[in-house]
């Protein structure tokens, strides 16, 4: 395909460009979910990617920091969908978090148990260490509570108890989900959401 004339040869085209860098934070995201930070590195996300070390430098001229916290950031749009959706089955909170964490459990399972939180490996490991990285994962958790107090707020649970509630919530499911992936086995999730509708029940 003949370029344009005012575009430098070697320039990527720009649906390509879209395409390629999605593609490149789409692949990190998976890579640091499965093998956390220190163990993803450049080149294998280049060649996992399919895409050029220049494409990635190109896109993330910060390296693995900042293609690590776009990441991150794009696992934390993936989970907040998964949150919405189950969250949004059911006017009946009870049915809506079981709903929830049987959503979490055929992923989990669809995925050979590999796929958990998508952030937390990778948070764990650069704790105080890389301050993009903590933001980034700052702002996931934050926005993942955000979601589930809105949520109990439309249930009609008072703001207080809403964002309290939020917590619990979130951290019993990712405490489940991590315990589930260790196991093998749905259990733990499918547990965890019976016990947090009842919890929700004593709120209504």
């Amino acid at each position: 395909m003949t370029k344009p004339a005012n575009k430098p040869a070697g320039a990527p085209e720009k649906t390509a460009t879209v395409g390629t860098r999605e593609r490149i934070v789409r692949t990190t995201s998976r890579l640091l979910q499965r093998q956390g930070y220190e163990g993803t590195g450049i080149k294998q996300i280049s060649r996992e990617a399919e895409a050029t070390l220049g494409s990635v430098y190109h896109f993330f001229p910060g390296g693995k920091q900042e293609l690590a916290a776009a990441a991150i950031r794009h696992g934390d749009e993936e989970f907040a969908v998964l949150l919405r959706a189950g969250l949004g089955s059911s006017a009946d909170p009870g049915e809506a978090i079981t709903t929830c964490t049987r959503m979490l459990a055929d992923e989990l399972r669809a995925s050979g148990w590999q796929d958990g939180c998508p952030i937390t490996t990778t948070a764990l490991e650069t704790v105080g260490r890389v301050p993009v990285i903590e933001q980034a994962v700052a702002e996931a958790f934050a926005n993942w509570r955000a979601i589930v107090a809105d949520w109990l707020l439309a249930a009609g649970i008072d703001a207080e108890d809403a964002r309290e509630l939020a917590d619990t919530v979130l951290n019993t499911l990712e405490g489940a989900e991590l315990s589930a992936q260790v196991a093998r086995d749905e259990e733990p999730l499918l547990v965890s959401g019976r016990h947090l509708a009842r919890l929700l029940a004593t709120y209504r």
